[in-house]
């Protein structure tokens, strides 16, 4: 089995090589990770710069190749599938493991999922894996033993087409695991101003991103925020069909 390892946060992060280290229970692995930090990123793609790939020599991932790309993970994805497989089959792409929730809304910004977006939309099974906390030094044992077990049963249910799963963890010991929806919510106070940033003489000022993200269904026990708040881990089935259909 060919397996491609993706992420956001760039090649380095605890979370990817643990992720690469447990895959290669299940197959080859093929590292294609970011040079540097894409969070936010979502499904964008390089249009305006060309993109690099490189061979990067790591000897502690179980067998794992590893490349880096100065791409976007949806880039990634694609010079996977384009330069490295382009003549063979992935048959599973597993991105993260991603330091800091993608529940809710936070999947239409996520490059984690963009990631995995892209795949679902070549035919590929896909899997993006987070967890709830963007601490680079956040304990992961408690998940590990989850990555190889649920990664099998998610393959050997088999995955419809153009979806792909979402799967955010708590942080600390994992209670269990919740079949979810996504989190009906939003962002609010999105900005704060930069004051300790040089102002250009021609700019209407400088700001940074901040805000508080809000739950707008707290009390509903089937979403993926609630199972991360109670411990579980969240499992979304995710599309990458936006229709509305109920205004068809």
């Amino acid at each position: 089995m060919n397996i491609v390892i993706v992420n956001d946060d760039g090649w380095g992060t605890a979370g990817i090589r643990l992720l690469a280290k447990e895959m290669t229970r299940l197959g080859h692995v093929t590292v294609v990770a970011p040079d540097g930090p894409r969070s936010g990123s979502g499904a964008c793609i390089s249009v305006t710069q060309p993109m690099t790939l490189r061979r990067v020599e790591e000897k502690d991932l179980n067998g794992a190749e590893v490349y880096v790309t100065n791409g976007t993970p949806a880039d990634c994805v694609k010079l996977a599938r384009e330069v490295l497989f382009r003549d063979k089959p992935i048959d599973l792409l597993v991105s993260g493991i991603n330091h800091g929730s993608n529940a809710s809304i936070n999947v239409i910004y996520s490059g984690t999922m963009g990631a995995c977006m892209v795949a679902a939309e070549k035919g590929i099974p896909a899997i993006g894996w987070s967890i709830n906390s963007h601490a680079m030094d956040v304990d992961l044992h408690w998940l590990q033993p989850y990555l190889y077990d649920v990664t099998k049963h998610l393959l050997d249910e088999g995955f419809e087409a153009r979806m792909c799963y979402n799967i955010n963890a708590p942080v600390g010991e994992i209670e269990g695991i919740r079949w979810t929806r996504q989190c009906m919510g939003h962002w609010q106070g999105e900005l704060v101003e930069a004051v300790d940033t040089p102002k250009p003489a021609d700019a209407l000022g400088v700001w940074r991103l901040a805000g508080e993200f809000i739950n707008d269904e707290p009390t509903a026990d089937d979403t993926d925020i609630w199972a991360v708040e109670h411990q579980l881990l969240a499992i979304t089935p995710t599309t990458i069909d936006l229709t509305h259909y109920g205004s068809l």
